[in-house]
């Protein structure tokens, strides 16, 4: 009998394993893991260890995939928080519109989504930043003084707590309709203490 099938199985699971580690979109990765629990629940069932087989199966494959599933979608999330009346008349604002485009467009590429948290006034939008109920936060009004050119008044404030997120930001970010900050939550956290 020829048994050079198992030699071509067998060699699949190195190679998935291979392409999982070179992977970095999150959500290809969740596929080839679950091809790689299959490969691996077939080499097994090969071998004749049926019970390894269904036990990689069903948690290597199926349980692992939908946690880690659950995972990535539930991490790969920005918390972006505006003022109420700012998300609602997002269609009106130009400006508005085009920075939150081009933000999703940026965090696109980091395969990360921008979801908008709205927030009834300033206070309320900075206390979520500082207890961090969102990452980000972006409005036409600051706690700062007024622009003293009306240029400036169309502007906007993004300011994050992430070192990261400003980072990007700062790089790709080639609107000029916002004044990008970085806030230390902790460092303000202990100067408060």
């Amino acid at each position: 009998m020829n048994d050079s099938y198992i030699y071509v199985i067998t060699a699949l699971l190195p190679l998935s394993a291979f392409m999982l580690v070179l992977q970095v979109n999150p959500y290809n990765a969740l596929v080839i893991q679950g091809i790689l629990g299959a490969v691996a629940a077939l080499v097994f069932a090969v071998l004749g260890a049926a019970d390894v087989a269904l036990t990689q199966a069903l948690m290597g494959t199926l349980l692992a995939v939908t946690l880690y599933a659950i995972a990535v979608r539930s991490s790969l999330v920005i918390r972006l928080g505006v003022l109420k009346d700012e998300s609602s008349e997002a269609d009106e604002d130009v400006h508005f519109g085009q920075l939150m485009d081009e933000l999703r467009t940026i965090f696109g590429k980091h395969y990360v989504r921008l979801e908008l948290v709205p927030y009834t006034n300033m206070q309320a939008l900075h206390r979520a930043l500082m207890d961090k109920e969102v990452h980000t936060i972006c409005s036409s009004r600051s706690l700062h003084p007024p622009p003293a050119s009306p240029d400036q008044a169309q502007l906007y404030h993004t300011t994050t707590r992430v070192q990261r997120l400003y980072e990007i930001m700062q790089a790709e970010l080639s609107s000029s309709a916002t004044i990008l900050t970085y806030v230390n939550v902790l460092n303000l956290e202990e100067k408060q203490r």
